[in-house]
């Protein structure tokens, strides 16, 4: 195993560490805790919005904490739930007076978890309710999950919900317009290698040196085929014609696309692959209001990307457009002259 690491038991802890170091503007951890939260949190007034998982899917979900976005993420262990005793801390470090909102990928153990913390939440005087992210066209049921696995649509989840909270609203419509989010987004992965969980030091599985896996989860969970490597353009066509089966959208549908890397693919190979997905849609007549092109929620160090695509309206896409200020966040916008600013 080749991993620029101290001690596998220690990588979340001293990542935390790490990431508090380099943006103490952004983020701080709560004490004996895997929970990192905004600077100024709890901020009175406001929803606060909770996310998280098991580790190793950096930059989520704690690159997601800050101004616009997460209140509060909380770091399982590589691959694992974060357990409800952490999730609960999190609830309680990021409360200000409005409740809390839990935003939830469709795993098994995440979805206990944080389904217990928000009960024991409740049980002491806080309001919190939960949105659950399923939007993985692969597969339908898996080892991991009842239902469709929660991959990187849930970055859309965290960026819309997080404006709308930021302006003010209650619980109930930060958590009407995550379900909207949720409604309306769809992904779909693939893979050309696996990757090696730190304290395992071996990889998950196995993939052959002309092979990739088409519909791969972010933990290593199968996909729908195996096939020998394709060009690129063949990738995005298939992973695009999944999700448009999936959405049925039609001319004149505008929609945000994101185009995540799983760890270990070059941005070059992102932007090729992003060529390609821009030509279909043009092809259908769909518009794109916006392009995300980077490593949003990875699988360590696994080559591979996913496509995403959140159908917009009117009020979508102003909150999509809100400013936001995080460690991973980082997005040209275009003002009406054409002119380009952070």
């Amino acid at each position: 195993m080749k991993k620029l690491v101290n001690h596998p038991e220690a990588v979340v802890r001293e990542m935390l560490e790490g990431m508090v170091l380099a943006h103490p503007h952004i983020v701080k951890q709560v004490e004996g805790t895997t929970v990192l939260v905004r600077t100024h949190a709890p901020i009175q007034g406001k929803v606060g919005l909770v996310s998280g998982g098991g580790s190793g899917h950096e930059p989520s979900h704690a690159g997601f904490v800050g101004t616009g976005m997460l209140d509060g993420a909380v770091a399982g262990e590589v691959f694992t739930s974060p357990t409800p005793d952490q999730v609960l801390e999190a609830i309680k470090a990021v409360n200000g007076g409005k409740g809390v909102l839990l935003i939830i990928k469709n795993y098994s153990g995440d979805l206990m978890n944080f389904e217990m913390a928000g009960e024991l939440a409740e049980a002491e005087g806080i309001p919190v309710r939960k949105v659950i992210v399923n939007d993985d066209v692969a597969v339908e049921d898996s080892l991991y999950t009842t239902g469709r696995r929660g991959i990187a649509g849930t970055i859309f989840v965290h960026k819309i919900a997080g404006a709308l909270a930021e302006s003010g609203a209650s619980l109930e419509e930060v958590e009407r317009v995550a379900n909207k989010v949720i409604q309306q987004v769809r992904s779909m992965g693939m893979a050309l290698t696996p990757c090696t969980i730190p304290a395992a030091g071996t990889p998950g599985f196995s993939i052959g040196e002309n092979e990739m896996e088409i519909g791969m989860g972010i933990h290593g969970e199968p996909g729908i085929e195996r096939i020998a490597i394709a060009p690129a353009d063949d990738v995005a066509t298939t992973l695009v014609n999944h999700v448009l089966e999936d959405m049925k959208l039609t001319s004149g549908d505008r929609v945000a696309v994101l185009i995540n890397g799983l760890g270990g693919t070059p941005l070059m190979e992102l932007y090729i692959v992003n060529r390609k997905v821009a030509a279909l849609l043009q092809d259908q007549g769909i518009q794109i209001h916006d392009t995300y092109v980077g490593e949003y929620m990875t699988s360590l160090e696994m080559a591979g990307c996913s496509v995403t695509l959140l159908k917009l309206d009117d009020e979508l896409t102003e909150l999509l457009d809100a400013p936001a200020q995080t460690i991973a966040w980082k997005k040209e916008r275009r003002n009406p002259s054409g002119d380009t600013r952070e």
